[in-house]
């Protein structure tokens, strides 16, 4: 990549990372400015990603299917679009996403809101059917000030959504100024040029990283926790060469509950398996996908179809996805064992407050290392919540928050340990979880024992893996959560 290449690259990506700033600093949520729970990109004009910061996996790689949705809309110069839809490029429905024109193609902000609606408060509930149970569903739709109205007036704690909607407008503005400046600095032309190498050395580095692994396909089941039945995601990856295909045709139908993935979020899942993979350090451009091709049935659990309920797709299914293919791909080449493979949801609130968070666990030992504990893994990248914050922001105490020993696995190398989480509530208030490998173990890896599962509890008594009630002030919620697997004898 040569000088004037690089110059321009890491202008377009601070600009990317810029956004993401002015909006974690104008946010007014916990989740957003705390947790940065939310992604920023850049697009060219053709609707490809050329830029991003180093956000939110499963936010980042379904990004393009939101364009491509807008794109469709024909928008104007001076026009932002809003949509959250996941059946036409959102994820689930607190992942709200801005998309505006700039001079060389498109800007994008995408941020999890601490409660759209729906039935329970955190708009995560843990028992959803349909989308209409999860909250206000906004297909591509020119934002304004009436909108906005609007839209806030349906959710809960509207002050603070507000507050939200306007920090992502004005990353949105920064990003259209300094794509204007950049192009004012080098020219437009010669930026325009960048754009369409950066995508195109991103392929090349990608497809020249799938050449060298061995050709032949390879197959991995996982398992998911649905509150009825079971569900199974069934992966089969076909390296060809410089291309590879990821073909979900064996899993399980789409679900009656929330475990339901829309395919842009599928996709996000098989993208971050294969930038890991290959070389996770290039320039985050679409090219990087590009030699992948990722294929499942309609109306199957990884490529649902509305109206069916998506909530925990976004955030537990996606997990589940990354575990299977990784799986699969490590009968080609060494790979670490499983991570935690969960988000561990947990969402507190009432007509006054919403509060949600994710929280870290074990992350798989790898070949030559321990696996760090306390972390978030694969398609989650947020932070913590620091007690102080939470406790100032929120009629909450943290009771309790530190590592959970010896629940990574076993091996050559140690699996992460887990988290221990502990929450008081100081007035009533509705709980939501959503979780996973509460049954199933994250696995070793070549003879490593797997992790421990993990735990929820509500004054001490285990609750389920998914599971919404009713809390009185000074109950407390406890998530013990997984630990990663080991890895070797």
């Amino acid at each position: 990549m040569n000088i004037e290449l690089q110059v321009l690259g890491s202008g377009l990506r601070a600009v990317a990372e810029e956004m993401g700033a002015v909006l974690i600093r104008s946010a007014f949520s916990a989740n957003i400015k705390e947790r940065r729970d939310c992604s920023t990109a850049l697009f060219d004009d053709r609707g490809r990603l050329i830029a991003q910061a180093e956000h939110i996996p499963v936010h980042l790689g379904a990004m393009p299917d939101a364009v491509a949705a807008v794109m469709q809309q024909d928008p104007g110069p001076d026009d932002t679009f809003i949509l959250n839809d996941p059946y036409t490029g959102g994820t689930h429905l607190p992942d709200i996403t801005l998309v505006s024109r700039t001079e060389l193609g498109y800007a994008v902000t995408r941020a999890h809101h601490a409660d759209v609606g729906g039935m329970e408060p955190g708009s995560m509930p843990a028992f959803s059917r349909t989308l209409a149970d999860e909250g206000v569903v906004i297909p591509p739709t020119r934002l304004d000030a009436a909108l906005l109205d609007e839209l806030v007036a349906r959710m809960r704690n509207p002050d603070e959504r507000r507050g939200d909607f306007r920090a992502q407008v004005a990353a949105q503005r920064l990003a259209r100024t300094r794509v204007t400046e950049l192009c004012g600095r080098h020219g437009r032309d010669r930026v325009a040029e960048a754009m369409v190498e950066l995508h195109a050395y991103s392929e090349r580095v990608v497809r020249a990283a799938i050449e060298r692994l061995p050709d032949g396909r390879y197959e991995a089941n996982d398992a998911l926790e649905p509150v009825r039945g079971k569900l199974t995601i069934h992966a089969a990856v076909t390296i060809d060469g410089d291309s590879l295909e990821i073909d979900f045709a064996r899993t399980s139908p789409q679900e009656d509950g929330n475990l339901n993935c829309p395919i842009a979020v599928t996709r996000s899942a098989c993208y971050f398996v294969v930038r890991c993979l290959t070389d996770p350090d290039i320039p985050a451009s679409g090219g990087a996908f590009a030699p992948v091709t990722v294929s499942a049935p309609a109306g199957c659990l990884v490529n649902a179809r509305p109206p069916a309920a998506v909530a925990a797709g976004n955030v537990e299914t996606s997990c589940r996805i990354v575990d299977a293919v990784f799986r699969a791909l490590g009968q080609a080449v060494e790979l670490p064992a499983q991570g935690q493979g969960t988000m561990n949801n947990l969402t507190l609130g009432n007509d006054r407050f919403t509060y949600y968070e994710t929280i870290g666990g074990g992350q798989g030992a790898c070949p030559d290392s321990d696996g760090p504990p306390g972390v978030h893994v694969t398609m989650s990248n947020t932070l913590n919540t620091p007690v102080e914050a939470l406790e100032l922001s929120y009629p909450l105490r943290v009771e309790r928050y530190e590592l959970r020993p010896n629940t990574g696995g076993d091996g050559g190398r140690h699996g992460g340990d887990g988290v221990v989480r502990e929450l008081r509530v100081l007035e009533d208030c509705r709980v939501s979880i959503i979780s996973e490998r509460r049954q199933n173990a994250p696995q070793g890896e070549r003879g490593g024992a797997e992790g421990a599962t993990g735990r929820n509890l509500i004054n001490g008594d285990e609750v389920p893996a998914k599971h919404t009630r009713d809390l009185e002030a000074g109950d407390i919620v406890r998530i013990e959560t997984p630990g990663g697997g080991g890895w070797g004898d």
